[in-house]
């Protein structure tokens, strides 16, 4: 690494801002090189000349694989590496350093506009992928930046918003995605969000960059803003933010020679933060390598097939034979959406059209451009299958804005149900970013394929998922409500005044849905398939006091090989908190044919069993039964096991402010305090007394140094602080 006593302190300034809108600085003299930043984390968006970071100039050619709302739903971290991997591969050949990627904020309202750019709606699974991701592109050469760190959940007012959520919250669904990722795959970046959380900017917020990023997690990587997300650059950097991005100029690096000279900032600061920079640099330097286009599309139209979700699928009107006579309908069919909009949009290399696809399967193929009303039902009419292209514009979600609302273009939703009054079978295919409505349509037609964005080798894709060169195994990572008013978030997104609530608490997504016992169109973990498949023979064994193995099998029942995805949730009401109805711990795809059975092997660690104790400031598994669920989906269970897990013996610290509750559920105090209050009584006043122990219900919540004051001489003050020592003593 360059000695930084080689370096002035000017030149070290430098090194902490970009030096244009996609590199850092270099210093010749010292031999430093520049490094390129460039957008992912679906493909490379790599600029040369003008440079932007909203998508509005037009990048290099690069493979655009489907992005993250896809791969959420393959539920296959081999997908997320194989993507990582590819994408890493092409940003050496680009000369990129660093890819900015992935995106494993969790989806907390589906009108999120930036909703297709992240996994899922729940942790565990944004955890899993993203850190395949970041591992698979990272052996390659080339840096990940996992973002956006943190609590970064909306479009709307995104660059001042503060999300005001607490700490429980935050610990149990916005962190641990990317306490994953920091801690399994050990990215060389990490992305510091626009908002503020709790009031402080997510690139300013000490206990956010270093407290819990370096010192918990153990980061040793360089913290990176997002672009143009610092507003005081001295406030960052001691705060643990090391390059800004784009360059201001100069004028940030001048403040920090300021501060140092000053006195305001200690040297130090600069240094450490320098010395990330430099190993960053030196760790992944500019590649040279070339890859294979025509590999990449064939892998990109494999993978979508993996992502796509077969939501419903009546009188196994899929697969279609080649022999079908197919009424094509709709705009997407020549003009595939297969991207979002904003800083991740790619310049594909090649693009597949999915009615050019079905035309290469299909013989007797005839299509209707747009959503007019009588061609497509003439069409649909003299049709064996009308297949029904719809899903949202590029103008209708995009980085920068939020939805107001999920519903498909009004044109788009007469057009499907004049076609599924005329057609002997309708199906819809079905490309958005974010979660559709698919109420006033859903009922009337035979299929459902939802197809989410696919990337540039969709088209294809579509086609052999249509024609069952493919078999689906897709399964949705976010619900689909019945209505926008049922979502969690609805009463707080996108909030107010410079404020957003996080009201719902834990209960995001799923967590909601199946603890309110609340109905959806479509759960979480929801998918079809061509074939079959059963579950058997689920086994727990308690392998430590926090600690479990789960194994469980399953077959292919059907005449299709096939993937299954084996879901895991564990349920329970111990603990002190609320806890949702059960959360996904574990889970796996398992390729299987037609008849071959599979056990399954699962560990489910400590966190699997944990919940965030704001008393204590730690993880703690609660003492008592939880229960094991294999799930067809999060509302389906399918087979369940209970186990005694010891967890956690915790013995609440007595103080003067605690409840007369807590104090007479200590197992010293507890005893003690209700001797000492029955010791003058006669027998029978203490019979009586004991009979009487419910009416304590209606002063529980009373703290002690109030309660005692009805105690008398029975337990005086000096007393009280007596058993408050003998419990801390014995604790």
């Amino acid at each position: 690494m360059t000695d930084l006593s080689r370096l002035t302190l000017e030149q070290k300034a430098s090194l902490l801002s970009g030096r244009d809108f996609r590199s850092t600085k270099p210093i010749d003299a010292a031999g430093v090189p520049s490094a390129a930043l460039t957008d992912g984390p679906h493909g490379v968006r790599r600029q040369a000349g003008t440079a932007d970071h909203l998508g509005l100039d037009d990048s290099e050619p690069a493979t655009c694989f489907p992005p993250a709302v896809a791969v959420g739903s393959s539920w296959d971290p081999q997908v997320a590496a194989r993507i990582g991997q590819a994408i890493g591969r092409e940003a050496r050949a680009l000369g990129v350093a660093v890819l900015l990627g992935p995106g494993v904020n969790i989806k907390r309202s589906p009108l999120c506009g930036r909703n297709f750019e992240y996994y899922s709606e729940d942790p565990y699974l944004s955890g899993v992928l993203g850190a395949a991701h970041v591992r698979a592109q990272q052996a390659e050469g080339v840096g990940a930046s996992v973002k956006h760190f943190a609590a970064n959940n909306q479009e709307t007012d995104r660059m001042r918003v503060s999300a005001d959520v607490d700490e429980r919250t935050l610990r149990e669904i916005y962190l641990p995605a990317f306490e994953k990722v920091v801690t399994e795959a050990a990215p060389a970046t990490v992305m510091a969000s626009y908002n503020k959380i709790n009031g402080v900017y997510a690139s300013e917020n000490r206990w956010l960059l270093t407290d819990l990023l370096r010192d918990e997690w153990g980061f040793t990587g360089t913290v990176v803003s997002d672009w143009g997300a610092v507003s005081d650059r001295i406030a960052a950097l001691t705060a643990g933010l090391d390059l800004e991005m784009p360059g201001t100029g100069g004028t940030t690096d001048a403040q920090i020679v300021e501060a140092v000279r000053s006195g305001a900032l200690d040297e130090a600061v600069v240094d450490d933060a320098v010395r990330r920079i430099l190993s960053l640099i030196e760790q992944h330097p500019s590649g040279t390598a070339g890859f294979d286009a025509d590999a990449h599309h064939a892998l990109a139209r494999e993978l979508a097939a993996e992502c796509a979700v077969l939501l419903k699928n009546d009188h196994r009107v899929l697969p279609l034979e080649p022999t079908t006579s197919v009424a094509v309908i709709g705009t997407f069919a020549a003009e595939p959406r297969y991207q979002g909009s904003g800083s991740s949009r790619i310049n594909p290399a090649r693009l597949d059209i999915p009615l050019d696809a079905i035309r290469a399967i299909a013989g007797d193929v005839r299509h209707v451009p747009g959503f007019t009303v009588p061609d497509a039902v003439a069409a649909a009419a003299a049709a064996d299958v009308a297949v029904v292209f719809a899903g949202l514009p590029d103008s209708a979600e995009s980085e920068g804005f939020d939805r107001d609302h999920l519903d498909l273009p009004a044109e788009q939703v007469d057009v499907i149900r004049a076609v599924a009054a005329a057609a002997r079978r309708t199906v819809v295919v079905l490309a958005n970013g974010g979660v559709v409505s698919l109420e006033g349509w859903h009922d009337r037609v035979d299929a459902v394929l939802e197809g989410f964005l696919l990337g540039q080798a969709g088209g294809g894709a579509v086609a052999d998922l249509l024609f069952g060169a493919a078999n689906p195994s897709g399964h949705v990572a976010e619900t689909i409500p019945v209505r926008l008013e049922d979502t969690p978030a609805f009463h707080n997104f996108p909030g107010e005044q410079g404020h957003v609530r996080y009201g719902e608490g834990v209960m995001v997504g799923y967590r909601h849905y199946t603890t309110a016992q609340a109905p959806v169109r479509y759960p979480f973990g929801h998918g079809l398939s061509y074939t079959t498949f059963s579950t058997r023979g689920l086994a727990v064994e308690v392998t430590g006091d926090d600690t479990a193995t789960v194994t469980v099998t399953v077959a292919n029942t059907g005449q299709r090989a096939g993937k299954h995805v084996v879901q895991v949730y564990v349920a329970t009401g111990a603990g002190p908190v609320r806890r949702p109805a059960r959360e996904l711990r574990a889970f796996a795809k398992v390729l299987l044919e037609p008849g071959e059975e599979r056990t399954v092997e699962f560990t489910l660690d400590r966190r699997a069993f944990a919940y965030w104790d704001i008393r204590y400031g730690r993880w703690v598994v609660a003492p008592g039964e939880y229960r094991i669920q294999v799930g067809e989906n999060a509302a389906r269970v399918v087979t369940e096991e209970s186990v005694d897990i010891a967890g956690d013996v915790i013995t609440l610290e007595l103080s003067m402010d605690s409840t007369v509750k807590e104090w007479f559920a200590h197992p010293i105090a507890g005893p003690a305090l209700m001797q000492g209050m029955t010791a003058g009584m006669t027998p029978e006043q203490q019979a009586q007394a004991q009979q009487q122990q419910d009416q304590l219900r209606m002063v529980e919540s009373m703290p002690m140094r109030q309660f005692a004051g009805f105690l008398g001489d029975a337990m005086p003050p000096a007393a009280l602080e007596q058993l408050i020592e003998a419990a801390r003593a014995g604790a």
